[in-house]
């Protein structure tokens, strides 16, 4: 869903036929988030309401008020599409820039990243390594038919 070093970070559930990004958050972990936050990171613009406990903080001289981004979690099963995967990836896992994808997790671990996708050639890999600013478009979020029969229907799609 969501790896475990997202966790402490506003998250919330991804949507079907929504546009991510792959993004390196504060802590060092990719995950993904909405392309504007991660924009309005960086310009230091920030597009939603802080709280009134992050305004008070700001009030009282705790530092600038950066904008979150908010984590969005996908659940094991999630088909995605990627964009722009880096070429060391793509010689790596034997995939070209985009892709379609299976969401999934490697471990039931704690403290270990966890969250991956499967390409269709049987090649996984972790969020970690696909890196930051990878286009995702959420196909679907939840399964409706079974592996063998969504494989299928993306070979047939290509």
């Amino acid at each position: 869903m969501c790896d475990y070093s997202l966790m402490h970070l506003p998250n919330r559930l991804a949507a079907d036929g929504e546009v991510l990004i792959t993004h390196k958050f504060a802590n060092g972990s990719i995950g993904l988030a909405a392309p504007d936050q991660v924009q309005a990171a960086r310009t230091g613009v920030s597009q939603t309401k802080r709280g009134i406990w992050a305004g008070l903080r700001q009030w009282l001289g705790g530092g600038p008020n950066v904008p979150l981004v908010c984590a969005v979690c996908v659940p094991p099963g999630a088909l995605l599409r990627l964009y722009g995967i880096p070429e060391g990836v793509q010689r790596a896992e034997g995939v070209s820039a985009r892709e379609e994808v299976t969401f999934t997790q490697i471990t039931a671990l704690q403290n270990q990243y966890r969250d991956a996708v499967l390409f269709l050639n049987g090649h996984e890999t972790l969020l970690q390594k696909l890196g930051p600013g990878v286009g995702v478009q959420v196909l679907t979020v939840s399964l409706t038919e079974s592996p063998e029969t969504l494989a299928a229907n993306l070979n047939s799609r290509s």
